[in-house]
């Protein structure tokens, strides 16, 4: 590996510093010695490297909507040195065998490091707890187990599984979502637009009485448990309380929840379903206030590439999910940057470090200092630019900030000490 000396750069905390790489680490700059490469910072914020706890990968299964190559390019683009690859492939992740071979393919095809998440239940059915102990005790060393797109409903399994990762101080990462206030034609936000556009309702309630019912599971067990893409005020009150009671409650709020709000999907436009979906004005504003007073620890893209058969029918029919990896920063920046409410020091933290304790990670999320393994990404805080969801890096093109001026942030990645994307 060729060394590299990025020069001038603003490090999270407003000091200037010259970042020394070689080997894969930052090094002292005595240690640095033969050709060294000079990469010009200044203007530039250096922030150690995103991590994402929540993408779809889709590898293996749907290589038609994404694949680990695709992604986790997409995932560099967007400032990215770690993804967290949700177990709802096909064959769904549940065994030791299928997560180690999502293992091997990152290895192979990477772009940033891919860490696999295990099912919760066997074939995400929430019948049967998936293969937890064999999946944590693998290569892969699986530490975050989700049925995501799926609620594990069953309060019986749920404590089971809470239970169960104690041993090894896993986490359960929900996917809040009551079955019966929110069955499977639920699609928009329940409210005068959903009953306006003859929609089914998604009630908000649906979502925060699986994460009170979690939390009280979480302190029964003494337990780990992740919120996955909270998006309602209720959620965000019922999280503040449990972490006041001491719960190991951690939770994630997505870029689209910050963003984007219900009124999207008045033209019928399926690239703005999304589960949960798209909330009003006030739930947007207690999901960015959480954020910033860190009630909810982490961003999290929940990227979810798909095909345009499957985006292409009738809104209530078609697949939910949005594109997340390349626009994340850009919109934490637009909506908690730009207005004041988090300093870079804070996205570094909800961004990179918290991801990375959650997901217990040890060459991730670390500080930008000698010795540390070089994930990094430099920043331009000015630049935006109109997105185009053409020249996406992802497979897919249901990407919801088609056509919106945004920040345009991210300048280069740098993983394990190698550029893996640079403008």
């Amino acid at each position: 590996m060729t060394p590299y000396v990025i020069s001038g750069a603003t490090l999270p905390s407003g000091e200037r510093a010259d970042l020394y790489i070689a080997d894969g680490c930052f090094r002292d700059p005595a240690d640095v010695v033969g050709e060294v490469r000079r990469i010009d910072a200044d203007g530039l914020i250096a922030l150690p490297g995103l991590v994402d706890l929540h993408t779809h990968l889709r590898e293996p299964g749907r290589e038609d909507a994404e694949t680990i190559e695709s992604g986790t390019l997409a995932a560099a683009r967007g400032g990215f040195t770690c993804v967290h690859a949700m177990a709802n492939t096909e064959p769904v992740t549940d065994t030791a065998e299928e997560a180690e071979h999502v293992l091997e393919i990152a290895a192979r095809d990477g772009h940033c490091q891919v860490v696999p998440i295990g099912a919760v239940s066997k074939q995400l059915e929430g019948v049967e707890l998936a293969e937890l102990g064999m999946m944590a005790r693998s290569k892969a060393r699986v530490r975050v187990f989700s049925d995501d797109g799926r609620c594990v409903a069953d309060s019986l399994l749920m404590r089971r599984a809470l239970s169960y990762v104690t041993a090894f101080d896993g986490v359960i990462a929900q996917h809040s979502q009551d079955p019966r206030l929110a069955g499977a034609g639920a699609c928009c936000h329940e409210s005068e637009i959903s009953g306006r556009l003859g929609l089914p309702g998604w009630p908000a309630q649906a979502e925060s009485v699986i994460v009170a019912r979690d939390v009280q599971l979480a302190e029964l067990t003494g337990s780990r448990l992740h919120v996955c893409h909270v998006s309602t005020a209720e959620s965000v009150e019922v999280i503040r309380w449990a972490k006041a009671r001491g719960v190991k409650v951690t939770a994630e709020a997505t870029p689209h929840h910050l963003y984007l709000d219900t009124a999207e999907v008045i033209g019928y436009d399926t690239t703005y379903k999304v589960n949960p979906p798209l909330r009003t004005s006030e739930h947007i504003e207690a999901v960015r206030a959480a954020l910033a007073d860190g009630t909810i620890d982490a961003v999290a893209t929940d990227h979810a590439p798909h095909t345009p058969q499957d985006k292409d029918h009738p809104f209530d029919v078609a697949l939910p999910g949005m594109l997340g990896l390349e626009q994340a920063l850009a919109v934490v920046i637009e909506t908690m940057v730009k207005p004041g409410r988090l300093s870079w020091a804070e996205v570094a933290e909800r961004m990179s470090h918290a991801p990375a304790r959650i997901g217990q990670l040890t060459t991730q999320g670390r500080p930008l200092a000698v010795g540390e393994p070089a994930n990094l990404v430099l920043v331009d805080p000015q630049a935006t630019a109109v997105v185009d969801r053409a020249q996406s890096a992802s497979r897919s093109r249901n990407n919801p900030y088609h056509g919106r001026t945004l920040p345009n942030p991210v300048v280069t990645t740098i993983w394990a000490g190698q550029i893996t994307h640079q403008r």
